[in-house]
């Protein structure tokens, strides 16, 4: 490793065919597998463990037709004490991982991304731009969550849950805005949640229920629509 602007910590761990480009800080004790890309400018901290063949960093690309281009002004990815990285995972520039959180395999992590600290990006999670998640946040397999979303603190979403943030699907006429999950809601397997509905402070939402207005706190809601049970 030639490049001077590369700082690395002790007892760094690296698999085979590592690529780390200019100005990326790496902490202590930290394990990197094989076929890592670790873009410009990551900060990556102490005790953090990285899977094979994952991209750390990346900028996110567009063509003519995105009506929303992506943010170009962003910090670097940055990467708290603890965190764990599954295999074939992306992250992209401009999000900040926070203690402990874990990311399971084949997941991708948007530009402008606040992961709290330990929560769980479960294995083949999709995680859109501006998007904030926060503490003790478990999100299982399979789920997507859309860009700007904010899913506040111990909230629990199942899997294969899908969220939307354009209510007239690209025909640029509103303002995206994903749903907020408020404190301890729990989003039941394969339950959609429509733009800019509001899911109350530890209201529960069944598995397969299609949300089009907001839940009010503590109540549950099943169907589609999903309407208060009881």
């Amino acid at each position: 490793m030639g490049d001077l602007s590369i700082k690395v910590g002790k007892n760094v761990v690296m698999g085979e065919n590592v690529t780390i480009e200019s100005n990326v800080m790496i902490g202590d004790n930290v394990i990197i597998g094989n076929y890592v890309v670790i873009k410009k400018n990551t900060i990556i901290g102490n005790n953090v463990k990285i899977g094979d063949l994952v991209v750390l960093g990346k900028e996110p690309a567009s063509n003519k037709k995105m009506a929303r281009k992506p943010n170009t002004k962003l910090p670097p990815l940055e990467i708290k004490d603890g965190v764990t990285i599954g295999c074939n995972t992306v992250i992209y520039y401009g999000v900040v991982l926070h203690e402990d959180v874990l990311v399971g395999d084949i997941s991708s992590i948007r530009e402008d991304v606040v992961v709290g600290e330990s929560s769980i990006i479960g294995r083949n999670v999709m995680v859109e731009p501006a998007t904030t998640i926060g503490r003790k946040v478990t999100i299982q397999t399979g789920c997507y969550i859309t860009a700007n979303m904010i899913i506040e603190d111990e909230v629990f979403i199942g899997p294969c849950c899908s969220s939307a943030n354009d209510k007239y699907m690209g025909m640029g006429n509103f303002q995206h805005k994903g749903p907020i999950i408020k404190r301890g809601a729990k989003i039941g397997n394969n339950a959609t949640l429509l733009p800019g509905i509001t899911i109350g402070e530890k209201a529960i939402v069944g598995a397969g229920a299609v949300i089009t207005r907001d839940v009010a706190p503590n109540k549950t809601v099943v169907g589609n629509p999903g309407r208060p049970l009881g």
